[in-house]
């Protein structure tokens, strides 16, 4: 997000916390127990509706509805919010009874908006089966814990706190209740109103963290899962962001070296990527670009964080990984700032609308941050920041409590499959293997060369498929996944070569 200023100035850096698969004025709240409603009467009327975002140029049809939950399970007569939900129903007359439930990322997605980037995956999934869609509390709308961004100069710790407490006090909220284990007991809930007995759920990145929550807290009514992109509850988000993107980077880089066309045009990648770095540490760039909006001249001042982070999230899949080389020449040679500096501002302006802040910071501050020192340090371009960044942020936002067992490993003999991408910069392949030392009926699917998120890669989306239809993992044969490739390098701004 950018930090307008009254002089037409922009400062990018702190806010690219936002970008994690990535974020104490109250008293510790209550202990929740998970308490959850008799909703055996209650019956939850749907209507027709369109689903759209915007950026996405679809619209789906689907049937909509609101479902009102206690905010603190442990009052259930005190103070309700809406769940959002939509429902897309099967295509078949005769649909299987077991519906798929689609937890998004983030923290902070929201369901009903996130599934629209992805619903081409889910096409085949969903002849069969309802595909049904929450916001998860906090996220779209679902009473979401949104802020307005006021105009700050700089970005000093007094700054952002400053944000935080004016964000709090305009919450009709209470942050300390937004957490994955609450969440998923609302999913439940949803689940039950709706009449389904089973369902198969797909996670993707921090949705896998709440898909094997839900597993843990209602394994009676899993059938199969689909985690994609995979954050187990023993895994802390943060600390071990910096060593995943750069080892992912030195990959790609790697990659760039033994590509004929891509290291005759651009050499020495790895060291020219350091010369940016260290330029910039010696402080932030002025670019002037053209507001997107009105045309006028816009000073934007690129930091070190903003450059980092920018060149992690194209890491994020192979398709802008593929800029990564032509960009860095570009910048270095040239010393042109102006191209990563649009796309930069793009990112931020993307993420501000597509994540709740909010609902991050109340997930990370109570589930991650009182973890960060007991996790290893990392090191890497991003550097230890982002850590710093949300130390800050949780110094201020108010914690909730989590069950006693959240961050232990997930045992289950559901049947689950994982996904991965062999160069994953925020959740690599090691953390499906971590847990899956826990699901003795699971195989992961590892997609060469591929980044974050991969259902819709390849021979995936038939496989997965299988999978849901049949409800097992037996016969399942999965070679077809080593042969996804990568995108090829841009050699120049009109693509790679022939």
């Amino acid at each position: 997000m950018l930090y307008p200023t009254k002089m037409g100035k922009r400062f990018l850096g702190y806010r690219y916390i936002l970008a994690l698969p990535i974020l104490l004025l109250v008293s510790a709240c209550t202990p929740i127990t998970g308490t959850t409603q008799d909703l055996t009467a209650t019956r939850l009327e749907l209507e027709d509706c369109q689903l759209s975002t915007p950026g996405v140029a679809i619209r789906l049809e689907a049937h909509c509805g609101k479902l009102s939950v206690p905010e603190n399970p442990n009052q259930p007569q005190g103070k309700q919010i809406d769940l959002n939900l939509a429902v897309l129903p099967a295509v078949s007359r005769s649909p299987a009874p077991d519906p798929i439930f689609f937890i998004p990322g983030g923290p902070g997605e929201a369901a009903t908006e996130t599934y629209l980037g992805l619903s081409g995956a889910f096409e085949l999934l969903n002849q069969k089966r309802d595909i049904v869609l929450v916001d998860q509390r906090g996220t779209g709308g679902s009473n979401p814990l949104e802020c307005d961004i006021p105009e700050i100069e700089g970005e000093n710790s007094e700054n952002i706190d400053t944000y935080l407490l004016k964000c709090l006090d305009e919450l009709d909220a209470d942050p300390r209740l937004y957490t994955t284990a609450i969440a998923m007991d609302d999913l439940d809930q949803v689940r039950q109103v709706l009449g389904y007995d089973q369902i198969n759920i797909y996670g993707a990145s921090y949705g896998t963290r709440a898909a094997l929550a839900y597993l843990r807290q209602h394994p009676e009514h899993v059938r199969s899962v689909i985690l994609d992109g995979v954050v187990p509850p023993d895994w802390v988000l943060g600390p071990s962001v910096a060593n995943d993107a750069q080892n992912a980077l030195d990959s790609l880089f790697g990659r760039g070296a033994a590509d004929k066309s891509c290291n005759n045009e651009f050499r020495n990648l790895k060291q020219g990527f350091q010369t940016v770095l260290t330029e910039l540490d010696q402080g932030p760039v002025t670019v002037v670009l053209d507001d997107p909006v009105n045309g006028e001249p816009t000073t934007i001042f690129m930091t070190r964080e903003s450059f980092a982070n920018t060149i992690h999230l194209l890491s994020y899949t192979p398709e802008t990984a593929a800029l990564i080389p032509l960009l860095v020449h570009t910048t270095i040679v040239e010393n042109d700032f102006r191209r990563i500096t649009a796309i930069a501002s793009s990112y931020e302006a993307l993420l501000g609308a597509s994540l709740s802040s909010g609902m991050r910071f109340s997930v990370i501050c109570s589930e991650d941050a009182p973890y960060f020192h007991q996790t290893p340090e990392s090191s890497g371009y991003l550097e230890e920041w982002i850590v710093d960044a949300f130390e800050n942020i949780c110094s201020v936002w108010p914690r909730g409590q989590i069950p006693a067992d959240f961050r232990q490993p997930v045992q289950s003999g559901v049947p689950v499959l994982l996904l991965s991408g062999e160069f994953d910069p925020v959740t690599p392949p090691e953390n499906a293997e971590m847990a899956m030392r826990n699901l003795s009926n699971s195989i992961h699917l590892v997609a060469p060369g591929m980044g974050h998120i991969n259902l819709f890669r390849g021979c995936i989306p038939r496989l997965a498929t299988q999978f849901i239809e049949t409800g097992t993992l037996q016969g399942l044969d999965a070679t077809c996944v080593q042969h996804i490739q990568p995108s090829p390098f841009f050699i120049n701004f009109n693509g790679p070569l022939p």
